[in-house]
């Protein structure tokens, strides 16, 4: 068959064709030819349609020289179209007029059936096929056309006519390879075999002749810059629509020719282009911002296009655009202020920016620790005030400022074995055996900066008195002390005197940071 883009159910009727034409050596039923008959019309609907499109084309190949002027070289082509399916319906009509020779051989169709009389015969074939010609002449006409039609259309088509060994299915076929044409297609057919054989043949003329009508259609005005490609775009100011508010936007029908490859740049740097569209994609920078949180910015657009002939046109145009100022939102345990000399922890997000956010930090008055998560840093700060410049990719995009405050000064809890000492009651003698001394941090610091609020007495001392005389003193470096030296001398109206020298207090990184103290307590021993 020719090659040419084939329906499937093109491809269905050869294939059935060629598998029916295999069974010719056998003895077959007249159920089986009754099915040839069957394939033979619907080859012939087939082709008839075929044949019908491959008109509507010549019109709309007509209608498009006549459209572009019906310039001489687009006449041309078209007058050796028409001539081409003039050819075509000859050489159709020629094959249909042999199918009615061999049908009224055998005496026309069956008044009761409408098939043809004598389908098992093989006689009216060989008889017009061999000994009047027919099969010869048929095989010319269709050598002869494949071989104007592949001229014409300056492409190589497949012969319709071949003998056995040019045959794909046939020249692997021992018993067929050696037969020619004429024997491989008729001899010892039956006429309802021959009667399908010869509406393939002229379904694969009609097929191959679309194909050709394609390829010449295709040089008509070649040298015209066709639009080919359509898309729809939507210009639209925002693709991001807040719910409840309207989205509004211009529907556009945009060109571009699959023959034509523009040049296209952005402010003079040339940028990508793909199917005749250009791919616009560069960093907004910051501007001027309105009252609402806009800058107004251009940029050059400029097209290149390369016309065929040599000649060559640029289109420039400003493109006018708007640049929203970018919103920070900074999530922390407080974002009012921050501690000094702790770890605050900041998560700074520019939603706007999605995943085009890559964040760099620069903080004025203090130290700053990056993390692994993208916008998370660890602020420590070290004057009254801290400002964190944000930078996207280098490109500034705003500064946030934060007071800082002192830490809170933690209290500081004396207990004996694990009860609070009330000091105005004070304790009955000989006293306390066991004090202990603990500090509580600021219940907002420490709920805030947990890891910064972390504290332990690092030096104290515990003082008999009696009156203003100092009786014995005990120094202590941990949080409990053991009394039972002091309890010995111990007497009513006696007072034991705390003093705190020195606090510890450990941060976020484990470093110790020790905080002087001068508190002082007493407690009466009644």
């Amino acid at each position: 068959m020719a090659k040419g883009k084939l329906t499937p159910r093109q491809k269905m009727i050869g294939l059935i064709y060629l598998v029916l034409t295999a069974m010719l050596a056998l003895q077959v039923s007249s159920s089986v030819l009754d099915k040839f008959i069957v394939l033979s019309n619907s080859i012939d609907n087939s082709r008839r349609l075929q044949l019908k499109q491959n008109q509507r084309s010549i019109q709309a190949l007509k209608n498009a020289v006549s459209d572009m002027g019906n310039r001489p070289s687009d006449l041309t082509i078209l007058r050796q179209v028409t001539a081409m399916h003039q050819d075509t319906v000859a050489l159709v009509d020629y094959i249909d007029g042999l199918k009615k020779q061999l049908i009224d051989a055998e005496g026309g169709l069956d008044k009761a059936t409408q098939l043809p009389k004598g389908l098992k015969s093989e006689a009216t074939v060989a008889h017009f096929m061999f000994h009047k010609g027919e099969g010869n002449i048929l095989k010319s006409k269709l050598k002869n056309y494949i071989v104007q039609l592949s001229k014409l259309a300056n492409k190589p088509y497949t012969p319709i006519a071949c003998d056995a060994k040019d045959h794909p299915f046939f020249s692997h076929n021992p018993n067929q390879a050696q037969k020619d044409f004429v024997a491989l297609n008729f001899g010892h057919t039956p006429l309802g075999a021959a009667l399908a054989t010869l509406s393939q043949f002229a379904a694969d003329v009609v097929t191959t002749e679309a194909d050709a009508i394609s390829t010449l259609g295709d040089t008509i005005g070649s040298s015209d810059v066709r639009f080919d490609t359509l898309k729809l775009l939507a210009n639209t100011k925002s693709y991001i629509v807040a719910a409840g508010s309207r989205y509004e936007a211009d529907l556009i029908l945009a060109a571009s020719s699959s023959a034509v490859s523009p040049e296209m740049f952005i402010d003079d740097q040339p940028i990508i282009v793909e199917e005749g569209i250009g791919k616009i994609s560069f960093t907004a920078t910051p501007g001027t911002y309105d009252s609402h949180g806009f800058a107004k910015k251009t940029f050059k657009a400029a097209i290149k296009l390369k016309l065929p002939g040599g000649k060559q046109s640029i289109i420039t145009q400003e493109i006018p655009y708007l640049v929203a100022k970018p919103v920070i939102q900074v999530k922390a345990a407080t974002v009012q202020s921050l501690y000094r000399n702790c770890g605050n922890e900041l998560d700074i997000q520019v939603p706007s920016l999605g995943v085009a956010y890559k964040p760099e930090f620069k903080v004025t008055g203090g130290q700053v620790i990056p993390s692994a998560k993208k916008g998370v840093i660890t602020v420590i700060p070290k004057a009254k005030e801290v400002k964190i410049t944000v930078y996207n990719q280098t490109h500034l995009i705003g500064t946030e400022s934060f007071m800082v405050q002192d830490i809170p000064t933690p209290q500081i809890c004396i207990t004996t074995k694990n009860k609070t000492i009330d000091m105005k009651s004070g304790l009955p003698a000989p006293g306390p055996r066991v004090l202990e001394v603990n500090v509580v941090p600021n219940k907002h610091f420490q709920d805030f900066l947990p890891k910064d609020a972390r504290y332990r007495v690092a030096e104290w001392v515990v003082t008999l008195a009696r009156g203003s005389r100092p009786i014995h003193s005990l120094t202590v470096t941990n949080s409990v002390a053991d009394l039972h030296a002091i309890a010995s001398l111990a007497k009513p109206g006696d007072r034991l005197v705390i003093e705190i020298k020195k606090i510890e207090r450990q941060n976020f990184k484990n470093e110790v940071e020790t905080i002087i103290d001068k508190s002082c307590f007493n407690i009466l021993i009644t």
